[in-house]
């Protein structure tokens, strides 16, 4: 099922997975850097260099092409410190028998690499043979990069616009594409196709003729329709998609992409069934335009991983996707907030996070890019802006500019978190004359958005003691509805025990299945949708509530039918399920019934 780990940690935020491959790829997990923040990025190198007696030359702004080379020269440091301490680590571990058995036991029991080991000890080989044996075939874990693809501002110096490849998304694409890493470029957010037309640039996501690939394409997406038609825009460039990364629309941490209805279970069971066909036809298209292009093809399909994040938090429900789903991972996102050798978070954030309840975990709208965005109510960065608006000085001062993406106002845009912006757009709402009321919701929905590509990334300059008199103190934080079972600082083994199920540190017992609660987000998030649509109906609006309800509904039947087959495996579980399933699908049909958009169809 995996050599290794069957999980892997996926982005988090802007900076609280920013050097995670340093305290965890060692270990043979894999784990992903954001490429939004450069200056962050830069002044990290900084501070490893000064730790580990490197050389260091500052990249400024005035050189050219600084955010790609700040990128590249971030990536080439992790790359060299990560394998430094993997080196390190092999040859300390492999010096005693303990040290062996403890790496092995981290592993989990599906593990290829595990069997191998079993199977060699058993045999009789000698101690030295063992050693060598390890050394030899212990995995690192992959030094992972995302970009989010609409992050792709354009780019000015002074007042000329400078070409699309100097684009935000764009150099940081370059910049893991010139770097040492042999990894994997997760792309999210949708689809960019002239982003994804860049890649044509870059040799090294091109397969050689015995099919390796040193750069690796990785897709995050909610539904296999836009997986198919994104593996085949990029199969037509000879441009193969080695992972496919299911993440629920809504049960996830960060930005929250909410499908037309669609749950994750029927999302899961389509990947599942057309698994062999996205191979073939996107296999199909790829050889046509290697050979068009006259570069080397495999005579075989690629390998494709299909993996699932958004949620887990049992092991249960860990072992459960892969079994059912045929997937090839989970990702596990939230949970290792709260483990500090996983990932970067300042103490005062893991303290707001460890007494997280549901109530403090809300789907916001305080993201600049319009999109519905996981939030912990109290976070210091909202804070800071609430304090601005009481000041009579709402929005943010705007110190990195990577979401100045809106152009209402200004040609090299503005984000709508800025202070700039938000001027703006208050001026005009005053021009208005609207009642009190009108004039009062209309002022949130300009003032409520926060300066999240700064609070994202300060909290790793918080946890390394960095300097932040340009970014300020306040920290954005991005957990899923998940953290609220999860209670305690943990350490890595004991986050990796109970995601194999050796421990359990949830200590709570009313915490919900991962699917119904997605479901429960679902509902939450469709009632909001109808009341907008009351507040302001319109036939369009009215036929996507009637497509969404008609989604939950079929997914919710998906549920019953999936959890009667299972209930002689965990009944006691699985009985609280089905009937879980029968209130939320009574609350469906209420909901839909109160727009007038009730259809038979719901009630079968």
């Amino acid at each position: 099922m995996t050599y290794a780990h069957s999980f892997h940690i996926p982005v988090m935020g802007i900076g609280f997975t920013i050097d995670s491959p340093l305290k965890v790829s060692k270990f043979g997990i894999d784990s992903v850097i954001s490429l939004v923040d450069d200056i962050l990025l830069e002044k990290l190198r900084k501070m490893y260099a000064g730790k580990h007696n490197l050389p260091y030359t500052e990249i400024t702004e005035s050189m050219e092409d600084f955010r790609a080379k700040r990128i590249s020269s971030y990536l080439n440091t992790i790359h060299d410190l990560a394998h430094e301490k993997f080196e390190e680590f092999k040859n300390s571990t492999t010096e005693t028998a303990a040290g062996i058995k403890s790496y092995f036991n981290l592993l989990p029991d599906t593990s290829s690499l595990k069997k191998e080991f079993f199977q060699l000890t058993q045999n009789g080989l000698s101690m030295t043979d063992i050693k060598d044996w390890v050394k030899e075939h212990m995995p690192m874990g992959s030094i992972d990069v995302n970009i989010m693809t609409k992050v792709d501002k354009d780019n000015y110096v002074k007042k000329e616009k400078l070409g699309t490849e100097f684009n935000d998304a764009h150099a940081a694409l370059r910049g893991f594409a010139k770097s040492k890493l042999r990894s994997s470029v997760i792309l999210s957010a949708g689809m960019n196709p002239r982003l994804y037309s860049y890649l044509e640039k870059f040799d090294d996501f091109y397969p050689d003729a015995d099919g390796n690939l040193k750069k690796k394409v990785v897709l995050k997406v909610s539904d296999y329709r836009s997986a198919l038609i994104q593996g085949k825009f990029l199969a037509k460039k000879g441009i193969w998609v080695s992972e496919y990364r299911i993440e629920s629309g809504l049960n996830c941490g960060g930005h929250a992409f909410a499908t037309d209805g669609y749950l994750m279970g029927p999302i899961l069971q389509q990947f599942k069934e057309n698994r062999r066909e996205l191979i073939n036809i996107v296999h199909e298209l790829l050889i046509h335009a290697l050979e068009h292009q006259q570069r080397p093809f495999p005579k075989k399909p690629l390998p494709l991983k299909i993996t699932a994040q958004g949620g887990v938090g049992t092991a249960e429900e860990h072992q459960f996707l892969l079994d059912e789903y045929d997937v090839d991972a989970i990702g596990w996102g939230s949970a290792f907030l709260l483990v500090p050798e996983a990932t970067t978070v300042d103490q005062g954030t893991l303290n707001k996070l460890v007494k997280a309840k549901e109530e403090d975990l809300y789907l916001s709208n305080i993201s600049p890019l319009g999109v519905p965005f996981h939030s912990l109510k109290g976070n210091t960065k909202d804070m800071e802006k609430l304090k601005r608006i009481s000041d009579g000085k709402p929005g943010s001062p705007c110190p990195k500019k990577f979401v100045a993406l809106n152009k209402d106002f200004n040609e090299k845009g503005l984000c709508t978190a800025s202070r700039q912006y938000q001027h703006q757009k208050l001026k005009e709402l005053k021009a208005l004359n609207l009642s009190k009321a009108e004039y009062d919701y209309h002022f949130k929905k300009i003032t409520e958005k926060s300066c999240t590509c700064v609070g994202l990334g300060t909290s790793a300059l918080l946890a390394h003691d960095l300097d932040t008199k340009i970014e300020g103190d306040g920290v954005s934080v991005c957990p899923g509805p998940n953290m609220a079972y999860f209670s305690k600082i943990a350490s890595l083994k004991e986050m990796i025990d109970h995601i194999y199920g050796r421990t359990n540190i949830i200590t709570r017992t009313d915490r919900p299945h991962m699917f119904i609660k997605e479901l429960h987000i679902y509902l939450d998030y469709y009632k909001n949708q109808i009341s907008t649509y009351r507040r302001s109906p319109t036939g369009k609006h009215k036929k996507q509530l009637v497509s969404f309800g008609k989604h939950l509904n079929e997914g919710i039947s998906y549920y019953e039918k999936l959890f009667r087959s299972k209930n002689n495996v965990v009944p006691p579980t699985y009985n609280g399920v089905l009937k879980q399933l029968k209130t939320y699908k009574d609350k469906l049909i209420q909901l839909a019934s109160v727009v007038n958009i009730y259809e038979d169809n719901l009630a079968s």
